[in-house]
């Protein structure tokens, strides 16, 4: 499971664009990837077609490891790791920062 989710903003640590913060607009747990908005861009050749008549290149955001990014923290708004409370009823991810809920879990139904 990753610890990261959608939605959360994050600081890229390493790579091209390291210092940079975005949010999350995808996570891939399986392949232990996330998307982050602005962050990665590349380019991508594309070939005439019915679609694309002109061809040409585009910009788009690319995948990074879920290792090159850190949670900021909502209240000091510093990077900080994830840890986790479970009570009976639901689990919540907190900062180790500021010991602070970092998004509630919505209620099973």
């Amino acid at each position: 499971m990753a610890r990261i989710l959608k939605g959360d903003k994050v600081l890229i640590i390493a790579g091209k664009d390291r210092n940079k913060v975005g949010v999350v607009e995808n996570v891939f747990p399986t392949e232990q990837k996330v998307v982050v908005a602005g962050i990665n861009i590349v380019k991508k050749h594309l070939k005439k077609s019915m679609q694309n008549p002109q061809g040409g290149v585009i910009e788009k955001t690319a995948p990074i490891h879920i290792s090159n990014v850190m949670l900021l923290d909502p209240a000091k708004n510093k990077p900080t790791r994830i840890g986790y409370i479970v009570t009976p009823k639901d689990k919540n991810r907190v900062t180790k920062l500021s010991n602070e809920v970092v998004r509630q879990n919505k209620e099973k139904k």
